[in-house]
């Protein structure tokens, strides 16, 4: 299967799939298409990094000019995030598909730009070496943490949690535990519209303990070292 088959069968795998309370499902569907139309342009757009670091500025306010977010939870790291990934959840934000009102002012097309905008923001920021020192959990539960992900998340995120492009799998190693807790909670909740059903299955019977032992888990897998920036390292590009 081609990469662009491959993210055409996994997208569709996320298009009306869970219906959110208050919005009909004929509203979801249509966010969900309209998602899908502003990705597949953007896939196939030529970047533009120059663009692309003009159009980061707009998020360095939370993503920090190293894109490497807040370790108490509050933001994401976006750093060397696969592009497809990155562009699926703009697509979606953008599109009321996933719920980010902190986010969702910025991602629009006023502030951020086009599908181009995208194309561009999104292979700048996935070039941008990571944090080497991502916020963790307490570690004191792992080896039920390391069972539960070998159990029910290596088949789509991988051994290390490196993810996969092709898939839409993003890339979870290196991830700020807080953040990770939350938006796993989310999905398991049905509060994230543009989950993958698999996972909201795979998860639907997991404890507390379960969820911070496995996320806890997965906050210490570590990148490749040449995906990984210097202790401290600042962005020279937004000095």
């Amino acid at each position: 299967m081609t990469m662009k088959k491959s993210i055409s069968y996994a997208i569709a795998l996320t298009i009306g799939i869970t219906f959110t309370p208050g919005m009909s499902m004929a509203a979801e569907a249509d966010a969900a298409k309209k998602a899908h139309d502003e990705m597949d342009q953007a896939m196939h757009l030529k970047a533009n990094l120059e663009n692309g670091k003009a159009v980061f500025e707009v998020c360095t306010a939370c993503h920090m000019p190293e894109g490497w977010g807040k370790d108490d939870g509050t933001f994401p790291q976006v750093a060397r995030q696969h592009r497809s990934v990155l562009i699926k959840q703009l697509a979606d934000i953008r599109a009321k598909n996933r719920d980010a009102p902190t986010m969702y002012p910025f991602a629009l097309p006023d502030s951020l730009g086009d599908a181009q905008s995208i194309a561009d923001v999104t292979e700048y920021i996935s070039k941008l070496p990571m944090n080497p020192n991502n916020g963790v959990g307490t570690g004191d539960d792992l080896a039920h943490g390391e069972k539960l992900y070998k159990d029910n998340c290596v088949k789509c995120h991988g051994d290390k949690g490196e993810g996969s492009a092709e898939k839409l799998y993003p890339r979870i190693q290196g991830q700020h535990y807080k953040y990770m807790l939350r938006q796993f909670e989310w999905i398991r909740d049905g509060k994230r519209r543009n989950a993958n059903p698999e996972m909201v299955k795979q998860i639907k019977g997991f404890s507390e303990k379960d969820e911070t032992a496995v996320i806890d888990y997965v906050s210490r897998l570590k990148p490749a070292k040449e995906d990984l920036g210097e202790p401290g390292w600042q962005n020279p590009d937004f000095k």
